[in-house]
């Protein structure tokens, strides 16, 4: 295969690549976000328990967690944009078969196949964009499509909420129709080929059969447990299932000489802390924010329109302060702000538990999200540089995909597990008094995480060492991080 050309983000060609891995990612990115203000409506019109709105959830994390790394594997050997092609067809068809669902069982079945589409796109998207722009302009193709990505990600519940005011829960799934067609109209004309074509990595399956398993089992006992007793049978057997096919992952993995995702990587001091951290404040963040939009719906009685606008102000911080976080954190090390920043986060949510006796957005909502964002925007952009970073720029690659299953993993288990620890079941979510009750304990314990995560990066992160020679040339560096020279 001809090289690809060397792409600049100013010329067309550029803008086209940016363009159709921004949409492709995004779509992905939405629909992770966008069901949660459909929840509410799903749950009274099918007549469901809570337990079926977290597999409706965590249907779609689940594919997608257990199924990233094998995505941007098969990337590597077939050819990014053809696996991107496919995983925008897969993703657009199990889109419209959620919106056509009859029932919940079928939604939770296409929701699973959709994660599996997702797969696909997400990490093909990035990838794409290392393999197909020059080295100097690849550090703001790829800040383009960080940004742009967080900006569509931010949108989804405001879009959820104006679609199921407008017209119907289904739409949610609908609109990706159209976008799909455009994002691979786009891809299949003006994104170029690129594959892997030296020490081409091979496919591991009984990696990717293990992760399902493992993630499958124990999220099962997880969302089933509080509805048919932790002692139930099929309760123990699924959490066995679970733990003992992530410890077979762990021995096998171990063994292999190309393992989908390296254990000797975990070693690394740096490398083990932030996805530790990373652990914890997504766990805290994917629970908290499955509950928020259930809790303003039915408590206090928010629109699905009103519930996507009340989060309006947390997209607005991420997009003023992100950057500057980031550059901050380039200047006087991460350790700082990935200790303060999971600390604010967990404030916030801890301020949303007012929320519950306070129908009022200003009074009982706006603080909270003010801070909980100052908290995400001080934390994401230094924990995403610093996970980067953690391994030499030759594995940047797979730094990125790790720290991104990882935060997706949190976010399925908190969502699987947060319900039964705040002592929630069956549809005690459709009562007020008792969804109020429950809400309340459920953002404290995510709160508790995120300081979890604040004394984690206090003690275990380490700032670079920056000691350059008096009149050193510094050189251009694509990642907005300090470069990673020792510690302190």
């Amino acid at each position: 295969m001809p090289p690809a050309p060397a792409l600049e983000t100013r010329s067309a060609a550029g803008r086209w690549v940016i363009a159709a891995t921004v949409l492709g990612s995004g779509m992905a990115a939405i629909d992770g976000t966008v069901v949660g203000i459909a929840l509410p409506v799903i749950g009274r019109q099918f007549h469901v328990p809570i337990a079926s709105l977290q597999w409706v959830l965590t249907g779609y994390l689940l594919s997608l967690a257990a199924l990233l790394l094998v995505g941007g594997t098969l990337g590597d050997l077939f050819g990014r944009r053809r696996v991107f092609l496919v995983g925008v067809v897969w993703f657009a068809l199990a889109s419209a078969a959620c919106a056509l669902a009859p029932n919940v069982t079928v939604l939770v079945v296409t929701r699973l196949l959709q994660g599996v589409g997702a797969a696909l796109l997400v990490p093909g998207s990035l990838a794409i964009i290392q393999a197909s722009f020059s080295p100097d302009d690849r550090g703001r193709a790829i800040g383009t499509w960080s940004g742009l990505g967080g900006v569509a990600t931010a949108a989804g519940p405001l879009l959820g909420g104006y679609l199921i005011t407008a017209a119907s829960w289904r739409w949610i799934f609908v609109i990706n129709l159209p976008v799909a067609a455009v994002v691979w109209a786009v891809a299949a004309r003006h994104v170029p080929e690129t594959r892997q074509e030296t020490a081409r990595p091979r496919l591991d399956a009984t990696g990717a059969a293990l992760t399902v398993v493992s993630l499958a089992g124990i999220t099962y006992a997880c969302i089933e447990g509080p509805a048919l007793g932790w002692g139930h049978t099929s309760v123990l057997a699924l959490l066995a299932v679970g733990l003992g096919a992530a410890a077979v992952f762990v021995a096998v993995e171990g063994r292999r000489a190309e393992p989908m995702v390296p254990l000797a990587l975990l070693r690394l001091q740096q490398f083990r802390v932030v996805n530790l951290v990373t652990l914890l404040v997504y766990a805290a963040l994917g629970g908290a924010l499955f509950l928020l939009p259930v809790e303003l719906e039915v408590v206090d009685r928010y629109s699905p329109l009103d519930a996507g606008l009340s989060l309006l102000p947390l997209t607005f911080l991420m997009l003023v302060l992100s950057g500057r976080s980031g550059r901050l954190a380039a200047r006087i090390g991460p350790r700082l702000q990935m200790t303060v920043g999971p600390l604010l986060v967990g404030t916030g949510l801890a301020m949303l538990a007012r929320a519950s006796g306070d129908a009022s957005y200003v009074t009982g909502v706006l603080p909270a999200v003010i801070v909980f964002g100052l908290g995400l925007a001080t934390t994401v952009a230094p924990l995403t540089a610093t996970a980067m970073a953690a391994l030499p720029s030759a594995h940047a690659g797979l730094a990125s995909a790790v720290n991104n299953d990882v935060s997706r993993i949190g976010g399925l288990v908190a969502v699987a597990l947060l319900p039964a620890l705040a002592g929630m079941a069956g549809r005690t979510y459709l009562h007020p008094g008792a969804m109020g009750a429950a809400f309340r304990t459920a953002v404290y314990v995510s709160a508790a995480w995120c300081g979890a995560g604040a004394v984690v990066a206090a003690l275990g992160i380490r700032n670079p060492r920056r000691v350059p020679p008096a009149g050193a040339e510094c050189s251009h560096c694509a990642l907005d991080a300090a470069p990673l020279a020792g510690s302190r």
